[in-house]
């Protein structure tokens, strides 16, 4: 009887953490639907983001909920042989549910695993060929930068670190052109404006502007491109898929151009920027 409650009282802690992750997990969504309130393509974006952050997490709680069930049959000595063998302890009515879940959850995923194939041709990797293409006539190749709203900035401080041999982290350059845009004001007032009134920002709103850039990972765009290429005295090319084949920032200044890709559809979220290499080079640099 005592394991008989202790076995529950596992099952129910784990049910209760499960229910908080849910729960958090949601709060997080809701923050992100408001950041991309008023954004038609990003709300798109988002919804595919949403399914995979849901499925990633039912997929963690299904092995955990496997995981404590494979312990609990060993403990009560019925040791499972086959995958498809039915485990033989005492299920209360919330694991059975569970179970039912996860078989509609495998089926979930078996679409998803179709869905990608299908996606082959999609925008993402059609956007990726392009600029592939693009570079290659170059000599160039994309090297990889990670997506967490720095992007902007690690692409520009690997390029100054290739091309001119300077290195300035990430938090110098948010800090350098949050500085430059403050500094410039005039400047760059007329082409700010609030996310939802379209209004151009006040006084109050453009220091919170130039503050977010330096205590946040707020992702960067052309203001801060501009800004960068300005401060660092240097011109800046962005290749692109489509459009213009890259967009050219500070061709006044001297010196070799900083190579960064521009891709709308890297991830699902928004958009994102690389870094490049020389090809024949790339094996020489250090991740």
């Amino acid at each position: 009887m005592a394991d008989y409650i202790e076995e529950n009282n596992e099952v129910e802690m784990l049910e209760n953490k499960h229910k908080k992750e849910k729960k958090e997990l949601q709060a997080h969504i809701q923050a992100l639907k408001k950041v991309a309130k008023n954004d038609k393509t990003k709300k798109k974006e988002l919804t595919a983001e949403i399914v995979r952050l849901e499925l990633e997490l039912e997929d963690r709680q299904k092995k955990e909920i496997e995981e404590v069930s494979k312990e609990l049959s060993i403990e009560n000595g019925f040791e499972q042989t086959d995958e498809n063998e039915e485990i033989k302890v005492k299920l209360s009515k919330a694991q059975k549910r569970r179970v039912k879940k996860e078989q509609q959850e495998r089926e979930r995923e078996q679409e998803i695993k179709l869905q990608e194939k299908e996606n082959i041709n999609g925008p993402r990797n059609l956007e990726n060929q392009a600029i592939c293409n693009r570079l290659k006539e170059m000599n160039l190749k994309v090297y990889p930068i990670s997506s967490d709203g720095d992007c902007l900035y690690k692409a520009v401080s690997h390029q100054l670190l290739v091309k001119r041999k300077q290195s300035l982290s990430v938090e110098e350059l948010r800090k350098q052109t949050s500085n430059y845009i403050r500094e410039n004001k005039e400047d760059f007032m007329p082409f700010l404006s609030h996310p939802e009134t379209c209004d151009m920002l006040t006084d109050g709103e453009f220091e919170e502007y130039c503050e977010k850039i330096v205590n946040s990972k707020v992702w960067g765009g052309q203001i801060e491109i501009r800004a960068l290429s300005n401060n660092l005295k240097c011109p800046i090319s962005i290749i692109q898929a489509t459009g213009p084949s890259s967009i050219e920032q500070g061709e006044e200044f001297e010196g070799p151009s900083l190579v960064i890709t521009y891709h709308r559809h890297m991830y699902r979220l928004g958009a994102h920027y690389n870094s490049t290499l020389v090809i024949a080079d790339e094996e020489h640099i250090e991740n």
